[in-house]
């Protein structure tokens, strides 16, 4: 099972560097190579390891195999090369030792989780404090956990806001407002805040705060700096249901992010290679601010 795999995962990952596209390429990295091709970039070569997970034999005679992927994608804009990297979860089906069936587990980026709407996320009676962002100490974090889970903090399933929230606080911002859930930006006695898991929370908190994490809302993603947010409303239905940080930038100035929920670092900010893009897309752009 594992030869056949190794060799599925070879075939699919030529597709990505291969001259003209054939009628079998696989659409995601038919969209991934669109989109590096509107920013005169190219996929110049491809590094894949699996790693198998979970293996569970069914009753019908078929085995079902959870693997996983870690892909390096080398990239050349310009002058400039980097590597974009990203884990696919996926899924296989073998019949008496036979290759029958290979997916990606594609994540649920929900659009609204528990977010109550009657508080406003800024306004606490809690006094001022300055501090101040460091935003290497913020990049440095999201580089080394972003395929891997801090054990300081609590892990979600759905984990892009909590993951942004840690980075944003190794850079030095504050957390206020425990214990109240629906005040403040916290985590603390595994517990926590709306504001730091939820990613329609989020915005909202940074849009209202006046102490503590503040930022400022930007138009263009060209004005963020390495540290900043973008969050993402897949749908254009003013629900955001997806958060990264800024860890990069390409030869043309635009931000490279790190995520997780699905794990990638120096991921194109625009995510059109993604399952979850719709043309209905908005995105918010948060730079930090001192307090």
């Amino acid at each position: 099972m594992k030869q056949q795999l190794k060799e599925l995962i070879e075939k699919r990952i030529q597709q990505c560097v291969a001259k003209e596209r054939t009628t079998t390429e696989d659409d995601k990295f038919a969209r991934k190579r669109s989109c590096f091709h509107r920013r005169n970039a190219e996929i110049v070569h491809v590094k894949a390891k699996g790693k198998v997970e979970d293996i569970q034999k069914k009753a019908d005679e078929t085995e079902e195999l959870v693997y996983t992927v870690h892909l390096q994608y080398f990239i050349k804009q310009g002058e400039l090369f980097f590597v974009e990297e990203e884990v696919e979860n996926r899924k296989s089906i073998f019949y008496k030792g036979v290759l029958i069936e290979d997916e990606e587990m594609v994540p649920i980026y929900p659009e609204y989780r528990e977010n109550p709407l009657s508080e406003e996320f800024g306004k606490t009676a809690e006094g001022w404090s300055r501090y101040t962002y460091d935003r290497l100490k913020a990049v440095q974090y999201a580089e080394k956990w972003w395929n891997s889970y801090n054990p300081k903090y609590h892990q979600f399933e759905v984990d892009c806001t909590n993951y942004i929230s840690q980075c944003v606080h190794e850079g030095g911002a504050p957390m206020r407002g425990y214990p109240n859930r629906n005040k403040g930006w916290w985590m603390q006695s595994n517990n926590w805040s709306y504001s730091w898991s939820v990613a329609n929370a989020f915005p909202r908190y940074l849009e209202t705060s006046t102490t503590g994490l503040r930022a400022k809302q930007v138009n263009s993603a060209m004005e963020l700096k390495l540290g900043d947010v973008i969050c993402y409303d897949f749908e254009g239905d003013g629900k955001y249901n997806h958060t990264t940080i800024v860890t990069g930038k390409d030869a043309n100035g635009e931000p490279l992010v790190n995520a997780h929920t699905y794990n990638s670092r120096m991921r194109y900010w625009k995510y059109e290679d993604s399952t979850a893009y719709t043309p209905n897309i908005k995105y918010k752009f948060f730079t930090i601010i001192d307090g």
